[in-house]
C-alpha cells in the first residue's frame, strides 16, 4: 500500500498541490527524500517502496514529478523508467533519478530515456530541493487529476 505524506487539502483559493511520487525500496531513504521535498511549497508526496507499486501508481495517477531510485529489487529502476516513459499517464512527467550509481554509462542510459535530472546519493538536501523546484517550477500547472 503506498504511503502518503503532506496530503492536507489547500485552502480555498490556494494553489493546487504538486503531486510528487518518490520511489525507493529503502524506507529510511523514502522518508528522507519525502522530508527533503517537503521544503518545496504546495507538494503532495506519495511514497512507493517497490517497482510494482511504482508501476501501479504511475499507471493510475498523473504526477507532476517522480523521484526514482535505480537499484531496487524486482524489475529495477531502469525498467520502471522505461514503463513510465511508454505509459500514457506520465510519459512527459519530469523524472529525477536519485541513485548511488554515479557512473557515466548509467547516467547516459537514463538521459537517453528522457530523465530530467540525476542526483547521486548520498543526497545534498539543497541540491535535491533545487532540482525538484527546477522541474515543477513556480508558474507551471499542476497535474490536477488522478
Amino acid at each position: 500500500m503506498p504511503e502518503s505524506i503532506a496530503q492536507s487539502n489547500p485552502a480555498p483559493g490556494a494553489a493546487a498541490r504538486r503531486k510528487v511520487l518518490i520511489v525507493d525500496d529503502e524506507e529510511s531513504m523514502r522518508l528522507i527524500l519525502g522530508r527533503t521535498v517537503e521544503a518545496v511549497p504546495n507538494v503532495e508526496i506519495t511514497l512507493a517502496g517497490t517497482c510494482e507499486e511504482a508501476l501501479q501508481l504511475a499507471g493510475s495517477r498523473v504526477f507532476d514529478i517522480i523521484l526514482l531510485d535505480l537499484l531496487m529489487p524486482g524489475i529495477g529502476g531502469i525498467a520502471v523508467l522505461k514503463a513510465i516513459r511508454t505509459g500514457p499517464r506520465n510519459k512527459a512527467t519530469p523524472v529525477i533519478i536519485v541513485s548511488v550509481m554515479a557512473d557515466e554509462d548509467t547516467k547516459n542510459v537514463c538521459r537517453s530515456m528522457g530523465i530530467s535530472d540525476y542526483v547521486v546519493k548520498p543526497i545534498v538536501r539543497e541540491a535535491l530541493v533545487a532540482a525538484v523546484k527546477a522541474q515543477i517550477g513556480s508558474g507551471g500547472q499542476p497535474s490536477g487529476g488522478n
